[in-house]
């Protein structure tokens, strides 16, 4: 979670909504990223997709069922729905997202049973230190 929370911070430092992400094989960093939403002019370019792109690019794999997905904010239906896709093994996220998190708050579309793939899912990991990012960044922005 600390690659994820680093990622997180420098999304801050360039004014993107600090959410990171970082996936883990073995216990080796593969991928990191960071929302890139404002500089690619792209609503879709949440820190899980880019993270899941590189992921695959580094690994040369098409499915990550052995990889864990570090991630600072609960993924919201479009990262919920790559994770599955990917067949991600594990996902971590530090704090829950009420309004909008896929992955046991608003929905849970990790686990659904209808689906051929179920993360295996954690939340609440340095669930302070992650929304106090997220809280820091929009007070300012207020």
């Amino acid at each position: 979670m600390q690659a994820a929370l680093r990622e997180a911070e420098h999304a801050a430092s360039v004014d993107e909504v600090p959410v990171g992400a970082a996936i883990l094989r073995a216990g080796a960093v593969v991928a990191v990223a960071h929302n890139e939403i404002m500089r690619r002019r792209d609503p879709t370019a949440h820190a899980e997709l880019l993270a899941l792109q590189r992921a695959f690019q580094a690994l040369g794999a098409d499915r990550l069922d052995d990889c864990t997905l570090y991630v600072t904010l609960e993924p919201c239906a479009q990262c919920a729905g790559a994770i599955v896709l990917a067949k991600v093994g594990r996902l971590v996220f530090g704090t829950f997202d009420d309004k909008a998190g896929m992955c046991g708050s608003a929905g849970d579309m990790v686990r659904h049973p209808k689906l051929n793939h179920r993360v295996e899912v954690q939340g609440g990991v340095l669930e302070e230190a992650c929304a106090a990012l997220l809280t820091e960044f929009f007070k300012a922005k207020r």
